[in-house]
């Protein structure tokens, strides 16, 4: 009897599974967010800065989430009208394997270009120009936050790759005295 609990003690440290369903402790694997957008029609540009992605793992206590890196520096730019017909990367990073529940997308700051020259540089990043010419107006957000209630799983040594939509027209709303504000609307569009 000693003999049989030693093999099964030693097939779940090999992590052979025993109900857990999270792979090996310290096991990581890689998440790669894509981001798209359905544009806001009016605009030539619409630049949209993220400071935040964060991924919360099912079954923590604590519920502290992980933040997903920025490719580059501490927040990440957007010019949605290039995001069209091509994705950009949001944010990509290695994180624990096991059942993630939650999504939380922080946006800080918007600002709307009319009549401009298209910006230059990747769709995302440091290297996006600003448009030059028209006119710009910036874009009030009372809550930038947005969380996503989409479960995935992190498998040790796989990508997993999670697409997301930017709603441009339904997020940016025209108030009465013609300035701007945001809602951001996101949704998830595919987890591969």
């Amino acid at each position: 009897m000693r003999l049989f609990t030693a093999v099964i003690a030693a097939a779940c440290s090999l992590s052979l599974g025993c109900g857990s369903g999270t792979g090996p402790s310290g096991a990581t694997g890689t998440m790669r967010m894509m981001l798209k957008d359905s544009p806001f029609v009016d605009a030539s540009s619409v630049l949209v800065t993220f400071s935040e992605v964060d991924v919360y793992k099912g079954g923590t206590a604590d519920g502290v989430p992980t933040k997903l890196p920025f490719p580059t520096g501490t927040t990440r730019t957007c010019d949605l009208t290039r995001l069209q017909a091509v994705q950009d990367v949001l944010g990509t990073g290695p994180l624990a394997t096991g059942h993630y529940t939650q999504i939380r997308l922080i946006v800080t700051a918007a600002v709307l270009y009319f009549g401009a020259a298209p910006t230059t540089g990747d769709a995302c990043g440091a290297s996006i120009t600003p448009p030059t010419g028209g006119r710009s107006a910036n874009v009030t957000i009372p809550s930038g936050e947005v969380k996503l209630n989409r479960e995935f799983d992190i498998i040790a040594d796989t990508t997993t790759t999670m697409s997301i939509d930017f709603d441009g027209d339904k997020s940016v709303h025209e108030t009465s005295n013609g300035t701007y504000t945001m809602s951001p609307v996101i949704s998830v569009v595919s987890v591969q």
